[in-house]
């Protein structure tokens, strides 16, 4: 870390000479083997005394001053990208020798500034303004007890604070030795207590409103836990928060983005992941409090699909939704940046990175929409041939993880990949089921969804999209085993209805019935007494769809005398 010589904090008020002292404090070098010399320590005071307000003053390792704030440790805290050194497992590499005109220990938001920035320490100089200097009125800025916090490994505990001390005494320990032993624990502690997995280390944060009842509360922190481990991501800790309205700023408020960030240097977490939508200055603020790249819910599931997409046209769709999501997170940096402008003060030299980097992504997503527009062209002229033959075409549509590629393999035998997590398949798989010699039909299986898909991915993903406008019918898979089936029901048919055209008639097929309690089967039935209800791991109810299914293409097109639907 470079020492920039500048005063830092509240410096209204200041005189020349003030000032003067404040950057003197830049040229004296403190050896490493004490925490502060006794000469160091009075001339802080003396300055304290003058100017009436506490400083704070950073020292790296090698003794050298960095940084000089006038105000608390807490108020002159530096911000976690400016800091040298991050890690759970070590300390940042900075201690901060603070003056106070109070007789008290450190406050608890100087002992947070402390876990906040990992500092080798914190020591804090109690000043009295009693005493006079023999030929002037000014106070002598005394030094009464002192006192030196320091972080400890255990998370339960965090910090440790000194009794009080006499500043001779402040000399006493060799601070080499104590900053050494201090990382060696931290060193073994962090080693005792994680294992490299190779995966993101989150802090998930929930943001909800007021009346939200709490079942449903955890039912939506475990469905962003679902996303985040689909993502490839280990959940440490999770925050939830109710808010009227999000806060401007950080969007979860100044007390939570304090618990967040202490969370994050605690846990060694690499990661938080917000459960809603940021804008680009919210996201911004909150990586420069926590120290650690923010996410949110959208670039969450964008970043699932990336990881999905296998095919060309899968993975050309996710591609134009995430750029679409980060152009405008991109220009949110701040119009100052731009020198294309009209006015004084925008010719220069020529385009910034910025400009560049919004022109190529314009660029690159102009290509990607002719290319998905072909797709579409592509996708109708294959639509057009079905329905030239009288081929029926059923489309799976439902909630993530309802089951629908599983179901997909048992009625026609197809290989598509199954696992139990969200969006575990994203490519469009169409397969031919056949009732007989001369009654073949084909099933689709479309990407699921989720509430409040991000419209990056509905814009993107139109061409697969509109194999569920042109089905002859959807088959809406409902997970039953799932808790929130209804307002999962509720999603989908939102998204439904939000299609630029109207879907063909439905068929509710309630999946994974041996694993819903009794209560739920009796209560989706008398909800919907028409929806078929199945097991597609176990093949319990298949017949009855197939059933269903051979029945509604009979009556889709003329077929001869042989192939009437058996009752």
């Amino acid at each position: 870390m470079t020492a920039i010589e500048k005063i830092f904090g509240q410096t209204r008020g200041l005189k020349s000479a003030q000032e003067r002292q404040l950057l003197e404090l830049y040229r004296r070098t403190q050896p490493i083997s004490v925490f502060c010399t006794l000469e160091f320590a009075e001339r802080l005071g003396a300055i304290t005394a003058d100017i009436e307000e506490g400083i704070s003053v950073y020292l790296n390792r090698r003794g050298q001053v960095v940084r000089v704030a006038v105000g608390t440790p807490h108020q002159t805290q530096i911000p976690a990208h400016e800091l040298p050194r991050q890690g759970a497992e070590r300390l940042c590499g900075l201690r901060c020798l603070s003056t106070q005109l109070t007789a008290h220990s450190p406050s608890q938001a100087d002992l947070t500034a402390l876990a906040l920035q990992r500092l080798d320490a914190l020591v804090t100089l109690e000043v009295s303004l009693a005493g006079k200097r023999r030929q002037s009125a000014a106070p002598t800025g005394f030094i009464g007890q002192v006192h030196i916090a320091n972080l400890v490994p255990e998370p339960d505990v965090r910090w440790v604070v000194t009794a009080p001390l006499r500043l001779p005494q402040l000399t006493d320990q060799d601070f080499e030795e104590f900053l050494n032993g201090l990382e060696a624990e931290f060193r073994e502690g962090w080693a005792a207590r994680t294992v490299d997995t190779g995966r993101e280390r989150v802090v998930l944060v929930g943001v909800f409103p007021p009346d939200l009842p709490m079942d449903e509360l955890k039912l939506e922190l475990e469905e962003l836990e679902q996303l985040i481990t689909s993502a490839g991501g280990e959940v440490l800790k999770t925050f939830s928060q109710r808010r009227e309205r999000p806060h401007p700023r950080t969007y979860i408020g100044e007390g939570k983005v304090l618990e967040v960030a202490l969370s994050v240097q605690e846990l060694g977490a690499n990661l938080v992941v917000v459960g809603e939508d940021l804008s680009a200055s919210q996201s911004r603020n909150l990586e420069q409090s926590t120290g650690v790249r923010v996410v949110d819910r959208t670039e969450l599931i964008l970043d699932i699909f990336a990881r999905r997409a296998h095919s060309h046209e899968g993975k050309m769709q996710v591609e134009l939704a995430q750029l679409e999501y980060l152009l405008p997170r991109l220009a949110g940096r701040g119009q100052a940046l731009s020198r294309l402008g009209g006015g004084i003060g925008t010719r220069g030299p020529g385009e910034t990175k910025l400009e560049t980097d919004r022109r190529a992504i314009r660029q690159r997503i102009s290509h990607l929409q002719r290319q998905v527009t072909q797709l579409q062209h592509h996708r109708d002229r294959m639509r057009q041939r079905r329905q030239h033959h009288d081929v029926p075409v059923f489309a799976l549509v439902g909630y993530t993880n309802a089951g629908k590629s599983t179901l997909l393999n048992a009625l026609t035998g197809a290989d598509t990949f199954v696992a139990d997590q969200l969006f575990a398949t994203l490519d469009a798989t169409t397969r031919r089921l056949e009732f007989h010699r001369n009654l073949k039909v084909l099933v689709t299986d479309t990407v699921g969804f989720v509430h409040d898909l991000p419209p990056q991915l509905v814009d993107a993903f139109r061409a697969t999209l509109e194999e569920i406008t042109q089905a002859d019918m959807l088959l809406h898979v409902v997970d039953l085993a799932n808790p929130s089936w209804p307002a999962h029901i509720e999603a989908v048919e939102k998204i439904l209805s939000e299609m630029p055209v109207a879907c063909g008639p439905q068929m509710l097929i309630f999946n994974k019935v041996d694993r819903a309690a009794p209560a739920e089967q009796e209560l989706a039935r008398q909800a919907h007494p028409k929806a078929v209800f199945i097991s597609a791991q176990n093949g319990l109810g298949l017949d009855i769809l197939r059933w269903k299914l051979k029945q509604y293409s009979h009556e889709y097109g003329p077929y001869g005398p042989d192939e009437e639907v058996e009752s």
